[in-house]
This record gives C-alpha cells, sequence and structure tokens, in this order.
C-alpha cells in the first residue's frame, strides 16, 4: 500500500447508494439529504462513503450495466440547486398522476430553459465543461437517437445510424439539437453537483469509494461509438458474452449479456480506452472497487445464444499488461479487487503483484473450517473487511436464514448470542486487522431481508431500497463513534 494512498491508515466506511437516501424524486439524489448524511457519517467517525456505480441505468435500475462509463445518472440531479439558482420556479411537486422520475425530467426541462435565460454568468463554466469531457458528444447523440427510436438499443437502429454513417449522424444531430443540448445540460448539472458534494465530503475527513464494474452495458454509448474495442459481429452484435459460472448465489451461475473485449486490439493501442474510463472515475472518487476483478486475469466466456451461463469457458485476459500500463499512466493506482467467487492463485497473484486490497466478506466466513479465508484469523491488512455487500442479504436477514450448524459455528468463533445480531458481525468487521472496514447502511439500521438492495438472478424489485430518517435510533452516532474509537478506525 503507498503511503499516500486513502488505506494508508485504518478506516471505517459506510455503503449506501446516492438513490438509498431520502428526499428528492422517485430516488434520492444529490440534494440536502446527501449532506445530511455526510453530516452523519463524520459524527459517527466515518470516513469512507462507499457507493455503487453513478452511471445511467436502463429501466431495470442496474448500476452493473450503465448507458455509459463517464456519464452521471441524471435520476440523481437534485433540483433544490436549481431553485437556488433561479433556474427553476418553485411549485408544489408532482401531482398524484405523475411519477418521481416523470416529475424530474420535467423539472429539468425546465432548468435548461430557466438557464438559458438568467445563466449567462454560468455559460463560460459550461463551455468549458463541454470541452474537456471527449465522451459527451457520442453519449448526447446516443440518448437523442435512443428516444427518437423508442429507447431500442442502438444494435436495432437503423443501419446508417447503427453503423454510425457521417451523412447520418450529421443529419442525427441537426434533427435532435434540442434533446443533444438537454442532454449536455443534464451531464454538467450532474458533474458539478458531484464534484460540490465531493469537496463537503473531503473537507469533512470523508473520502468517496466508487465502483467500477469491469464490463460496460452493451446497449451504451461505449459499445455504439466504440465497437472495435469490443468482440462483435458486422452487425454490431455480441458473439459472445459475460457471467459467471454456477457459484454461491445460482446454480446455474450469472449470465450478464454484456459484450466482451477486445482485448488483443486493446493491448495493440495501449489500453487506450481503459485509461480514459479510469481518467473519468478518478475525476469522482477517492478510491475505485474494480467489481468482477478476476475477469481480468481470466473470464467467464458464454455463446451469446446461450439461455444460461452453464455452457461458458475461462478465457485469459492481460491484466498485468492492463495494470501495467495504468500506472505508467496515473502512478499509483487507488483501487480495491472485488476478490470473490472463484479466486484462482493467478488471481491472486494479479492482485498482489500490484499491491491491490481484496475483500473480506464476513457473511461467507462461518460454516466451514478454519482455513475459510473469510474468518477474521485469516484476514490481512491489506484488505477491505465488508460484514456483506450489496449483493448480499442484509445481515439481519442473513442471520435469520442461517441453518442450525452455520449459527452454531458464527457463535463458537465469536462468542455472544442471537439477540446481539447483527452488531455482532459489526464489531467483528471493525476489529478486523484489514485497513478498511465497510458496513451497509441497512446494518445500521438493523434492517431484514425486506431491505436488501440487490437479489443476483433475480431481475426484478432490485435498486430500489431507501432509507429513513426516522429509522437510526437516538445516540447511534455517539455509538458508533465509541465503537470506531475502540477498534483504532478514527
Amino acid at each position: 500500500m503507498n503511503q499516500d494512498s486513502p488505506l494508508d491508515r485504518r478506516r471505517a466506511g459506510l455503503l449506501l447508494h446516492p438513490t438509498s437516501l431520502p428526499g428528492g424524486y422517485g430516488n434520492g439524489d444529490l440534494g440536502p439529504d446527501a449532506y445530511r448524511f455526510i453530516e452523519f457519517m463524520a459524527a459517527c467517525g466515518f470516513s469512507i462513503w462507499q457507493t455503487l456505480p453513478l452511471g445511467p441505468t436502463h429501466g431495470d435500475l442496474s448500476p452493473y450495466s450503465a448507458q455509459s462509463a463517464h456519464a452521471g445518472n441524471p435520476r440523481l440531479i437534485a433540483l433544490e440547486p436549481l431553485l437556488e439558482a433561479g433556474w427553476l420556479q418553485a411549485d408544489s411537486g408532482p401531482p398524484a398522476t405523475e411519477e418521481g422520475w416523470s416529475y424530474r425530467q420535467r423539472r429539468l426541462r425546465e432548468a435548461y430553459q430557466g438557464f438559458q435565460q438568467q445563466g449567462a454568468a454560468e455559460q463560460e463554466a459550461y463551455d468549458a465543461f463541454q470541452r474537456q469531457h471527449e465522451w459527451l458528444d457520442d453519449y448526447a447523440l446516443y440518448q437523442a437517437i435512443r428516444a427518437a427510436q423508442q429507447q431500442q438499443a442502438w444494435s436495432d437502429w437503423p443501419v446508417e445510424l447503427r453503423d454510425r454513417h457521417a451523412k447520418a449522424l450529421k443529419a442525427a444531430r441537426q434533427q435532435h439539437a434540442a434533446a443533444i443540448a438537454q442532454c449536455k445540460f443534464e451531464q454538467f448539472l450532474f458533474y458539478r453537483q458531484w464534484a460540490a458534494l465531493k469537496r463537503f465530503a473531503n473537507e469533512r475527513g470523508i473520502l468517496i469509494f466508487g465502483d467500477i464494474p469491469l464490463f460496460v452495458g452493451y446497449d451504451s454509448a461505449d459499445v455504439w461509438a466504440c465497437r472495435e474495442a469490443f468482440q462483435l459481429d458486422r452487425e454490431g452484435r455480441p458473439e459472445v458474452v459475460a457471467g459467471v459460472p454456477p457459484d454461491y448465489f445460482s446454480a446455474t451461475g450469472q449470465l450478464w449479456g454484456n459484450p466482451h473485449y477486445a482485448w488483443d486490439r486493446m493491448r495493440d493501442d495501449g489500453f487506450i480506452w481503459w485509461k480514459n474510463r479510469i481518467r473519468t472515475q478518478f475525476t469522482q472518487f477517492d478510491l475505485l472497487r474494480i467489481d468482477h476483478f478476476r475477469g481480468l486475469e481470466s473470464y467467464w466466456e458464454i455463446p451469446a445464444t446461450a439461455k444460461t451461463a452453464v455452457d461458458g469457458r475461462w478465457q485469459t485476459a492481460p491484466g498485468h499488461e492492463l495494470f501495467e500500463a495504468l500506472q505508467k499512466e496515473f502512478g499509483p493506482l487507488s483501487l480495491v479487487a472485488e476478490d470473490l467467487g472463484i479466486i484462482t492463485p493467478e488471481v491472486e497473484a494479479l492482485r498482489d503483484t500490484h499491491g491491490l486490497p481484496g475483500m473480506k466478506v464476513l457473511q461467507f466466513a462461518f460454516g466451514g473450517g478454519a482455513d475459510n479465508p473469510y474468518l477474521p484469523h485469516n484476514h490481512v491488512v491489506n484488505a477491505v473487511a465488508y460484514t456483506g455487500t450489496h449483493d448480499n442479504d442484509t445481515t439481519a436477514g442473513w442471520f435469520e436464514h442461517l441453518d442450525e450448524s452455520t449459527r452454531g459455528h458464527l457463535f463458537d468463533y465469536l462468542g455472544g448470542s442471537p439477540d446481539q445480531m447483527p452488531e455482532l458481525l459489526v464489531r467483528t468487521a471493525f476489529a478486523s486487522v484489514a485497513r478498511l472496514a465497510v458496513i451497509p447502511m441497512q446494518d445500521v439500521l438493523k434492517l431484514g431481508s425486506e431491505d436488501r438492495m440487490n437479489q443476483p438472478g433475480i431481475p426484478n424489485g432490485n435498486w430500489v431500497w431507501r432509507f429513513r430518517w426516522e429509522q437510526l435510533e437516538a445516540g447511534v452516532a455517539d455509538h458508533y463513534r465509541h465503537l470506531l474509537q475502540m477498534y483504532g478506525r478514527i
């Protein structure tokens, strides 16, 4: 771990996606409740806020298959700063017949009109934003065409648009100029609001810990604008797709459907696509988790026609070359490896050669032998300890569903009793030798399975959980500050 790393000392963090915050319309956003959450974290003594990816989502709301590796999710744009700027007029909120996202979209269109009329003082900053982000033109055009094509995936657009014929793109830019301008304005707002929130957190000693999916969504501006970086056929359709073989979460594996990278071509140009992606992420975050890290050593390649992930095969990826190229470009990298699932010595070597912390999830620790790497006595300093992640059940829900044998092992190992859960596992994470310990907000609130964020393999009902301030028990900040002081994490 390099001396300037965010993990140069013992820290503790909370895992909460901004959409799970109270307030906002349809989901949490970057408004007043985000600032209140940072103040709550500071009062507790937490110094890391871990989020999920922040990109614009599809209809399933999954942040792990976003429409861009660079853009921010407009659902997170808060309306309060737009009122303060005078670009919006106050109203009484959405009528009963209008859902939150539709209301937010309508108000963002009104804000752009207000900006055009009253935003002269900000025009220079807006122009500079557009110049600084090379991905913005393609992303805004992608969104405008997609809307005009009734939200169809780019592979189903008319051939001249699908294949980016210059004449067709020029005509589309003219035809959809208003939608393109609206999209660019919304990205300006997102980036500005996120930068302000991150600055507020950093000033209070809190670092922002982001999450970067290894793969990008097929229906994304990234794939449409840079088809040569992916394994696609002549019509732009995936030849093979990503997923994982059968594992803890699913007996048939997980069929994600993301296109695989054309690693040979990426290697030939010095991994420019990846360098651009990482550059964007480190403008938004102090620390980054690489989701599905093992796919940078070898990845599960599934035929695009397959119905499940069972019939895939392992293929080797140039992870060492990629990290060497990134380190040469950016210097020491503040990255964490999501090294869960089927981990081989080769994956461990990739992680350790480049000095990346791995993950130790306590919900995976019990019910086996003493050599289980997730048991606390097997933790290492260069790691991040979790009670559970966004893919796990809440700790209270997990414990409720444990079989008697695993429960017996848990209490034989940790001591304690059922009435001490989930805090018993929280304290165990804090006590770990791992430099960073992170707990989901649900565990602070002692919530059950009905409040989990995601259930892998289940397509509907995920990513919508939100908490309420009234769920916080009195004295919780003082209680956590005491725990974090006791375990040396302040």
